[in-house]
């Protein structure tokens, strides 16, 4: 069970503190930062390459998984944006969130058995964090191609043990942004000329801890 789901689990940055010691004149410093906890079994790249709803534009460098051809993360936005089957509604609101950082969350690993690791590009808001468009590039022939997409918002999409996995947040009438009710799971394969799904699973969470301990219902399949 993986918990939250990945689209909800932005990183949660720690905050510096500077304790003063004097005596003697002397100085002492304490930065203390706290990563982010990630859920579920991954083995092909980082689910987030950078800080939540940005992603630095031109200085994000790939995953150490990721083979030296693939394209940085400054150029993955440039496949959205050109890209056209991306909705020109998530093309309009691709923008820089604070200067050139852009909302996207960029991943690579092998998902479809190409030559250069496949790319996995994840759409967000700026300001929750709240994925609004998923998308796989397959290197054929030297050009990446657009081989999968979900424009279904809350929708995030992670490589895990060569299957591309796809968490959609559920929500209930009340339900804040960050308290979703529940949450689906679709776990895809390639098939050679496509992704087919091979599983979903449906966790609903409890209530009885603020929503943080889900209770998995068994409707997998």
């Amino acid at each position: 069970m993986r918990g939250r789901s990945a689209l909800m689990r932005g990183i949660k940055a720690g905050s510096a503190a500077i304790a003063g010691l004097a005596a003697i004149g002397l100085f002492a410093g304490v930065l203390a930062a706290c990563s982010t906890g990630g859920t579920g079994a991954r083995d092909e790249g980082p689910a987030r390459t950078d800080p939540v709803g940005s992603t630095a534009a031109g200085s994000a460098s790939p995953s150490a998984s990721a083979s030296p051809s693939a394209p940085s993360s400054a150029e993955a936005v440039g496949m959205v944006k050109k890209d056209p089957k991306v909705g020109a509604d998530i093309k309009r609101d691709l923008k820089p969130c604070v200067a050139d950082e852009y909302p996207v969350d960029v991943s690579y690993g092998t998902l479809t058995g190409s030559s250069r690791s496949d790319v996995v590009v994840n759409v967000m808001t700026c300001g929750d964090a709240v994925g609004i468009g998923t998308y796989v590039y397959r290197d054929e022939g030297g050009t990446y191609k657009n081989v999968f997409k979900d424009e279904e918002p809350p929708v995030y999409a992670e490589i895990d043990r060569g299957d591309l996995v796809v968490t959609k947040q559920v929500y209930e009438k009340g339900d804040s942004v960050a308290s979703p009710s529940g949450e689906e799971i679709l776990t895809y394969r390639w098939g050679g000329r496509g992704f087919t799904q091979e599983s979903r699973t449906h966790n609903d969470y409890s209530n009885a801890v603020d929503g943080e301990s889900p209770a998995p219902s068994d409707d997998a399949g």
